[in-house]
């Protein structure tokens, strides 16, 4: 490991004790290195504009910082336990290659302030692809909506048959719930979108730092102002952007929880694509719906991040140590929620309903809610027309088809007044406002 910069003289550091310190910083900061690069270099020019560097001095900066990045991307730099963290691995390497103007880039910064900038950055690009991936989820529901609305579809309550559904009731509620999934994300991307660089640990410092200027470079809506509440976003806006994620990751365990159920022998309403499937490694007589599986098992992988930063927040203001744990946790959750919901879009538009099945799980029971709702119109009080309905379920479908169930079932949102062109303007507006 390089020296380091807190070291004092006459005062030896224990290897165990650094171990325990420094973590899986190391590995971890591999995520984060080019964002620490980029906030680097707008910072080395934030430096130049008060004096700290010349023009020279950021010409050569600069580039030793994009050939690093070239570098690492290309696997010839590698981040390892040569290096406390990422940061300090930057200063080395330009220090090696540059000297003194090397060593002059932490000028105005503390570790924290470094590492803050880079998962800001971070969250940013993640935000923005659970937005992505939200938008690409909500209209493949919308088309498969469209095409597929008066497909009958057993409806369910309690896990239970109940009622007369359709598939394009359930396409346009995932499709209702990702919209709001992508207005969520990118709500919390615009609070997260405040440039926390040259805050440093959280009580700036004696250097009229250009922060205006880092905050343009580095694409930021605005400017983080208090250097206090810099630190005392960290974890809160860590925290916000999980949430924003788990709206995701819940509506994706529900998805997978409805087609656990619909692709077994029992219901058997759904066949997947093959490369969805698993073979079964002792019984040759199935295969496994393995991927839903693990799509349904993700939300915990994102409520457990989410446990880690809320119990890591219980500190006074300030900077501590203790927060270098929520790198870990977001680096966790957003790899797996993301990872799931990356394989979902294809995997909703390519799968087949089995029409005869869907048919066959439809039973005379399931008009029941239409006679009695009927008898009500009719003017019969509903309490005793519900009693009747109760007392003949068993022959309320004679005369009756899914069809007809459906084609009567007008309340808004139903299956025969869907509003999808009111869902499309909802998403079509997602565009504009990413676009604008």
């Amino acid at each position: 490991m390089s020296n380091l910069l807190w070291q004092k003289t006459g005062v030896a550091v224990d290897a165990k004790i650094q171990a325990f310190l420094a973590g899986d910083d190391v590995i971890l900061d591999r995520e984060f290195f080019l964002y620490d690069i980029q906030a680097s270099s707008a910072h080395a020019e934030g430096l130049q504009h008060i004096g700290i560097l010349t023009a020279d001095e950021l010409a050569g900066l600069k580039a030793e910082l994009a050939i690093l990045a070239d570098d690492f991307r290309s696997g010839s730099f590698v981040l390892d336990e040569r290096f406390e963290d990422c940061h300090s691995a930057i200063e080395a390497r330009l220090t090696e290659r540059l000297g003194d103007a090397g060593r002059k880039i932490h000028t105005g910064r503390s570790r924290n302030d470094q590492i803050l900038v880079a998962t800001r950055l971070w969250l940013k690009d993640k935000l923005a692809r659970v937005a992505g991936l939200s938008r690409e989820i909500a209209k493949v529901a919308l088309d498969r909506a469209a095409s597929e609305q008066a497909l009958p579809l057993p409806g369910y309550t309690h896990i239970q048959r109940a009622v007369v559904s359709s598939a394009g009731m359930w396409w346009a509620g995932w499709a209702e719930a990702f919209i709001d999934n992508a207005i969520r994300a990118h709500d919390t991307l615009a609070l997260v979108d405040c440039n926390p660089l040259g805050t440093a640990a959280g009580y700036g410092v004696n250097l009229k730092l250009d922060r205006e200027h880092t905050t343009r470079a580095l694409g930021f809506a605005r400017m983080q102002i208090s250097p206090i509440y810099a630190q005392l976003s960290r974890g809160k806006f860590e925290l916000a952007a999980l949430e924003a994620l788990g709206s995701a990751t819940l509506d994706l365990r529900r998805i997978a929880w409805d087609l656990s159920l619909f692709t077994s022998a029992e219901f058997g309403f759904v066949a997947l694509p093959a490369q969805y499937t698993t073979g079964s490694s002792i019984m040759p007589n199935k295969r496994n719906p393995d991927v839903i599986e693990l799509m349904r098992a993700t939300h915990a992988s994102v409520a457990a991040a989410r446990t880690e930063i809320e119990q890591l927040l219980s500190l006074p203001s300030g900077y501590h140590r203790d927060l270098q744990s929520s790198k870990g946790a977001i680096f966790h959750g957003f790899g797996r929620g993301l990872a799931a919901l990356e394989l979902l879009p294809a995997l909703l538009a390519n799968l087949d309903w089995r029409e005869d099945r869907l048919r066959a799980g439809i039973d005379s029971g399931m008009y029941a809610t239409d006679v009695a709702v009927e008898a009500a119109i009719a003017g019969v009080p509903f309490r005793e027309a519900y009693k009747a309905a109760a007392a003949a379920a068993d022959n309320a479908g004679q005369g009756r088809s899914p069809e007809s169930s459906l084609a009567a079932r007008t309340s808004p949102g139903a299956a025969a007044d869907l509003r999808l062109d009111e869902l499309c303007a909802r998403w079509d507006a997602l565009n504009d406002s990413e676009e604008g």
